[in-house]
């Protein structure tokens, strides 16, 4: 049975995924080219992003999961899982990404000479940052092949025995409001005794902070599926208190890492703030979503397809946009809309034009062969799906 909220959010967190990396290229943290002026007030917006957007991301993967267990085998699905991943990031490593770091190697100077002088012939020499070889935003695509593999026996496991004693339990707990924050014991542990020494690097292998935390997250989502109408009913109707929740947990985290000095105990008090602060989102977020957002549109119909070739297509086009205006004397404003248009305007005419309409095309950016046809708008909220909602 189909639920559109979470199309709807996750077509809207991957718009958020767009302005956070043109926002990317204003603040004072690591990113592939900067602007000539950067902004440290603009940090605490995109902090706040940073603590939940790409855990719902995985949480959502999750939830698609099942859904698409529903309609195939366990060969079949991880067949699926290939194509729709796989191919796309093998695609996106040898024609998408290479422009970003083109872009980067000539912002700084770090190599000269036209485009197809650095592809193909330098562009796969080395690995990244040393080397030109790397999936750079990509790196979302391999996690979740890599997790939707090796959890695959317990998916079909738990598929098979719906009413297993494990299932029962997570009904009941979820059942009540507080129960839900039981899942926060795996994530605080990942964040307080793992994070410290394995930065993420979203190069998978030895990221173990980041596999731990996000295979958990996926496994969440597949198991807050798996007890049916109870999840929907607890976040939809104690949506206002995961929201108050979300609220007060960001102010103690952000009041922490402003005033104090970091320490073992301010770690761990850190550590619980950041997960309690996360998860009470993704909670409040799907609530508001459940009760707001599960009914079809035109707006999503269309959407919803286009939202993977503008994942894999976004970024590259950030980049080339901000090399031609990283150095001009305009405001934080004009470059910000600037870079927004020009992602947006340019992700939409490459799928419209040149991905959407090409049968052989589509599937290079995680498409169906044909396009997708969608039951009429005024069809029940549970209608079964046309389009794997798993990415």
């Amino acid at each position: 049975m189909r639920r559109h909220d979470l199309d709807w959010l996750r077509v809207s967190v991957f718009g958020l995924l767009i302005f956070y990396h043109v926002g990317m290229f204003f603040v004072p943290w690591e990113y592939h080219i900067k602007n000539n002026v950067e902004y440290s007030w603009l940090r605490y917006p995109m902090l706040f992003l940073n603590q939940w957007r790409l855990p719902i991301l995985f949480v959502i993967s999750g939830m698609g999961t099942s859904y698409a267990l529903n309609k195939r085998t366990g060969l079949q699905f991880s067949l699926e899982r290939i194509k729709r991943l796989f191919l796309p990031l093998v695609v996106g490593m040898l024609l998408i990404v290479p422009p970003q770091v083109y872009i980067e190697r000539i912002a700084y100077g770090q190599f000269m000479g036209t485009y197809f002088e650095f592809w193909p012939s330098k562009a796969f020499t080395g690995v990244y940052p040393e080397g030109n070889l790397s999936w750079h935003h990509l790196w979302f695509l391999p996690y979740l092949l890599l997790f939707s593999l090796a959890l695959l026996p317990v998916f079909l496991y738990l598929r098979k025995h719906p009413g297993n004693r494990f299932i029962s339990r997570i009904k009941k707990i979820v059942s009540n409001k507080y129960g839900l924050f039981w899942f926060l014991i795996p994530l605080f542990l990942y964040e307080s005794l793992l994070e410290p020494f394995f930065n993420v690097t979203h190069a998978l292998i030895g990221d173990w902070f980041a596999i731990a935390n996000y295979a958990t997250l996926f496994f969440y989502g597949f198991l807050l599926i798996s007890v049916k109408e109870q999840f929907w009913k607890t976040v939809t109707q104690h949506r206002r208190f995961y929201l108050r929740c979300g609220l007060i947990g960001f102010t103690l985290f952000l009041s922490l890492i402003l005033i104090f000095e970091d320490s073992i105990w301010i770690h761990f008090t850190e550590a619980s703030l950041k997960v309690f602060n996360l998860w009470s989102w993704i909670l409040a977020l799907f609530g508001y979503a459940a009760n707001y957002l599960n009914k079809q549109s035109k707006i999503l119909t269309y959407s919803n397809e286009a939202v993977y070739p503008f994942y894999i297509l976004h970024q590259t086009i950030t980049i080339v946009a901000g090399y031609f205006i990283m150095n001009l004397s305009w405001g934080l404003l004009p470059k910000f809309f600037i870079l927004s248009i020009a992602t947006f305007g340019g992700s939409f005419i490459i799928y419209e034009f040149f991905i959407r309409r090409w049968k052989w095309i589509r599937p290079l950016f995680g498409l169906k062969l044909k396009k997708v046809t969608y039951p009429p708008s005024k069809q029940s909220r549970g209608s079964e799906a046309k389009v794997d909602p798993s990415f």
